[in-house]
């Protein structure tokens, strides 16, 4: 199972919310490279960076932080937030994201994000199911849909998708623990999906019960900021696996 940590932008600034409640802002290093360079000295190759100014925008913006990070370390970077257009996904690829991640874009314009699966292939393109009481949220967490998350990620599945992320909202930064149950109910429903875990990780133990159900990855975030799990221990997991 790989090891995916977090790294939020606003402003440029290495932040975390809580339910993606953009009030609950909290800055923890002003300087996200000196951030994913402690990460890749742990000994992690992979990195999710999510442009939370895009997500509330509807188009990329912090693109130099992502291009910063991309030609100071050697991490597999994807990407997401506010990826709506043809040119937002040009962009993050090109300022150095290996994948990006599709959310909002999914709900509202399947059309497109389809062509995205044609265009660059199903290792490049993540579904990002984020959820709330099992239904997929929107805009930056802002809206939710009547679509539920199981039978959504079963649809994309069919067009090609192969990478989910999915995120329950109601357990995003608040360190009390993962969505076991719906990840082990996806995993049941949906045969071949690379699941990548996300919301709510609080500490190590919680690493090898997601492998253990058969997540492909774990996205962690305000766990590692808040010293809940060490670089140490996601080191030794990584060598120990």
């Amino acid at each position: 199972m790989r090891i995916i940590p977090a790294i939020d932008i606003i402003n440029g600034q290495c932040v975390r919310l809580t339910k993606g409640n953009y009030d609950t802002k909290k800055v923890y290093n002003e300087n996200p490279v000196q951030v994913a360079k402690a990460f890749e000295d742990a000994g992690i190759q992979h990195l999710h960076v999510v442009d939370l100014d895009g997500a509330k925008a509807s188009h990329i913006i912090n693109y130099k932080v992502l291009e910063a990070i991309a030609n100071s370390t050697q991490l597999k970077i994807d990407f997401g937030g506010g990826l709506k257009s043809d040119e937002d996904i040009r962009i993050a690829f090109e300022s150095g994201a290996s994948q990006i991640t599709g959310g909002s874009v999914a709900v509202k314009k399947p059309d497109l994000f389809e062509s995205w699966i044609r265009t660059y292939g199903s290792d490049k393109i993540i579904l990002g199911a984020d959820c709330k009481n099992e239904k997929i949220a929107v805009s930056g967490w802002y809206e939710e849909s009547d679509l539920e998350v199981v039978p959504f990620i079963k649809n994309y599945r069919g067009k090609g998708i192969s990478y989910v992320i999915c995120t329950d909202i109601s357990k995003d930064g608040m360190l009390q623990g993962p969505s076991f149950d719906l990840y082990e109910r996806i995993l049941q429903e949906v045969s071949g999906i690379k699941l990548i875990a996300s919301g709510g990780i609080s500490k190590y133990d919680e690493l090898p019960q997601l492998a253990e159900l058969g997540c492909e990855g774990v996205i962690i975030g305000k766990a590692i900021y808040e010293n809940k799990i060490t670089l140490k221990q996601l080191e030794h997991f990584i060598l120990n696996q």
